[in-house]
């Protein structure tokens, strides 16, 4: 039964049979699979993924995807306190300058260096003791509490004219450790152990991995059903998203979308690789054999990407002459009166010496990219770096050389111009957004992404659900 305040107050009960949901849930993702290709995979293994069948628990080996959770979330009415942005897009100084006024802001737990002295390196163990600490207030002052019924949650973004409808849930670390939750980035060390920390500090995952799921009409249809009550959360942040929360706590549906969710092939973490590898890590440590992660699975089909820009601090020893004729051996350049945000993959925008120009790949070199069949070769970034960063700047490894940075779309190309005409950068790039077709395929073939590939915007927000480690 599926339960939701409705405006009365009051509430609504709605009843189906668990096998006609199961068959609506199975069936619509069959009839998916006729048309989208990322269903190959389970055509091919119908036994393992395209076919549900009711088998006797004891006899099951095959762990589940997801599972519901008890989430840690804002007691009713306290969300608009709690919501913060993810950790990891907000420096110190930003997020110290967010919480200002608000002593109950996410941020004292994902951020906590801000309760401390400016001074503090953020990876002090002080840190991870004050993050603990202010969640324990957190809980002890009922700002937070823990719902008594393990559940799935229904988290709609809207963002502009976007809307996205996934679901937060448990995703399996076996599953995640098999590749059917599938990367497409390489973490590094310290910040992996920088997520460690924090969740064996807080004893909880803190921050969800957004995860995107192939078409599946089945899915989308038990959340839509349960989106027609009143929100338990229906917040608007100060970034312009609109985040809502639906509880689902009835048998009946969540059976059916742990199912739905174990006939698709794969599910593709989008962003949240760190807190992945660092949940993983935690429970090794744990001597954990069916560990979970926290993550909010998303319809891959309504996902935004924006551009990931690049800006170098220096031209490589050479004149910007020098530079326009270098990149006009493989790019027709024109000039642009203002910003020139590419059209295609295989176009760039570039500001240099003041102005904009738009660079657009030679087709015979862009051919023999798209015809290598590799998913990575045919990356905006991939083209970029193999005819332009790498060669005429030197940046070889963009993962350590200090020359380049990363700017997110969401900033706007205006923010590339500002940054090079203060002189800090000598030169900037703006690129086409990688597609999620490309991402799924990067991760299909057990590639890597170059790094800082995807900007993922609206971001999901912390502190709306958490995941206490029992």
């Amino acid at each position: 039964m599926l339960f939701g305040a409705g405006k009365s107050g009051s509430y609504r009960r709605r009843a189906s049979p668990a096998r006609d949901l199961l068959d609506l849930s199975v069936s619509l993702f069959r009839r998916s699979c006729q048309t989208t290709s990322a269903c190959a995979n389970s055509r091919r293994d119908r036994r393992s993924f395209g076919e549900w069948r009711p088998t006797p628990s004891r006899k099951r080996t095959q762990l589940t995807l997801i599972k519901p959770f008890r989430a840690l979330r804002p007691a009713p009415g306290r969300a608009t306190e709690v919501l913060a942005p993810p950790y990891d897009v907000l420096s110190s100084a930003e997020a110290r300058d967010r919480a200002k006024g608000r002593p109950w802001s996410f941020l004292h737990v994902s951020k906590a260096e801000i309760d401390l002295d400016p001074a503090t390196d953020p990876h002090d163990p002080a840190v991870y003791a004050k993050a603990a600490e202010n969640l324990r207030r957190m809980i002890e002052a009922r700002v937070l509490v823990r719902d008594l019924k393990p559940s799935y949650y229904v988290y709609r973004l809207t963002w502009r004219d976007r809307v996205e409808t996934g679901f937060a849930a448990v995703a399996s670390i076996a599953a995640y450790a098999e590749n059917r939750i599938r990367k497409h980035e390489l973490t590094t060390p310290a910040k992996e152990d920088d997520r460690v920390r924090q969740i064996e500090a807080v004893n909880a995952q803190t921050g969800p991995v957004m995860a995107a799921y192939p078409d599946a009409p089945g899915i989308d249809s038990l959340l839509a059903r349960a989106a027609e009550a009143t929100p338990a959360v229906d917040v608007a942040g100060d970034d312009g998203v609109r985040h809502q929360l639906w509880v689902i706590d009835d048998e009946t549906t969540m059976a059916a979308l742990t199912h739905a969710v174990d006939a698709l092939p794969a599910l593709y973490i989008a962003d949240g690789h760190h807190r992945s590898a660092a949940a993983l890590r935690v429970a090794q440590a744990r001597n954990q054999k069916e560990g979970y992660f926290l993550a909010v699975l998303l319809p891959q089909r309504d996902m935004t990407i924006l551009d990931y820009n690049r800006v170098l601090r220096d031209l490589n020893g050479r004149t910007p002459e020098e530079i326009l004729r270098e990149i006009g051996a493989n790019y027709a350049i024109e000039p642009s009166d203002g910003p020139a945000p590419p059209a295609l993959a295989d176009e760039v925008g570039m500001f240099l010496g003041g102005r904009w120009r738009r660079l657009a790949l030679k087709p015979e070199i862009a051919a023999k990219f798209a015809e290598s069949g590799d998913p990575v070769a045919r990356l905006p970034i991939t083209l970029l770096a193999k005819n332009v960063i790498e060669p005429i700047f030197g940046v070889s490894d963009p993962r350590r050389d200090k020359r380049i940075e990363f700017v997110g779309g969401g900033r706007g190309l205006g923010e590339l111009e500002r940054l090079v005409s203060s002189g800090a950068f000598a030169v900037a790039f703006a690129l086409y957004p990688t597609e999620m077709s490309d991402l799924m395929a990067v991760a299909d073939a057990g590639q890597i992404m170059p790094p800082k590939s995807t900007w993922f915007e609206p971001k999901l927000a912390d502190g709306m659900v958490s995941h206490v480690l029992d």
